[in-house]
């Protein structure tokens, strides 16, 4: 499950954060998560609940922001949706010639005090 190994490098990426802004507490903390990230969000956002206990994230309000998978045929210049990265275009049938969103696993914002 590389989502728990995630979670822990998030939880030292606002640690570390937190260390060069001479803070203490972070009050919250915004995650995107794309759908074609090869992240499970939910997987995510459950390992991260499991080990934000006695760490700079405790008490944090903890966000996660899933963005959608987003193609562009080349064939017919259709912007689409895309649930998988397989799938194919609605308008031809084609298979994208580019992903435009929802590879994304990032932290967006830190809001510290």
């Amino acid at each position: 499950m590389h989502e728990l190994s995630l979670a822990t490098e998030v939880i030292e990426l606002a640690q570390r954060e937190v260390g060069k802004r001479g803070l203490t507490v972070i009050e919250e903390i915004l995650i995107e998560v794309g759908d074609l990230s090869g992240v499970e969000a939910d997987a995510f956002e459950s390992a991260l609940g499991l080990i934000v206990k006695g760490s700079i994230l405790e008490g944090a309000e903890i966000k996660i922001l899933r963005t959608p998978g987003k193609a562009k045929c080349s064939g017919c210049n259709t912007e689409f949706d895309l649930s998988q990265r397989m799938a194919t275009c609605p308008g031809c049938g084609s298979f994208p010639s580019e992903i435009r969103g929802g590879q994304e696993f990032r932290v967006v914002s830190l809001l510290a005090g």
